[in-house]
């Protein structure tokens, strides 16, 4: 596919952005979520992990190498299992409390889809070995 690492570099910046989005509104504390933030740092700050993850995937993406390519699809799939675990950690409920999901978190989660999308189908000309006779 021609335009797929122009589609996981998009993805990449959406997934960037996305960390800066409310992911979800937790109505017995009265406060917002985002990939940066949580209450107490009780969830953690996988915005951060996003970040750097999906600047390394854009880098990959311009590399035209079939290491670049390779390491890029396995990048991709960590971010999405990534993007899974913070999706379930933030979106479920707790003591019978269950979180307002936002936006933002579903931004992630088809970004991070996205990328693993974009890194799969972007292939690199492997040169043809002449045939013997």
């Amino acid at each position: 596919m021609k335009y797929a690492p122009y589609i996981g570099i998009l993805a990449a910046a959406l997934l960037i952005t996305a960390s800066f989005i409310p992911w979800a509104y937790y109505p017995d504390i009265n406060q917002t979520f985002n990939g940066f933030y949580s209450n107490q740092n009780i969830y953690g700050r996988p915005g951060k992990a996003f970040v750097f993850l999906a600047a390394l995937s854009t880098v990959l993406f311009l590399i035209p190498k079939l290491w670049a390519k390779r390491l890029n699809q396995f990048l991709g799939i960590i971010i999405l299992a990534y993007a899974i675990k913070s999706f379930n950690l933030f979106a479920s409920c707790y003591q019978g409390i269950c979180p307002q999901k936002k936006p933002g978190l579903f931004l992630m989660l088809i970004a991070a889809l996205f990328i693993l999308i974009g890194s799969l189908f972007s292939g690199v000309k492997l040169p043809e070995e002449p045939k013997n006779q």
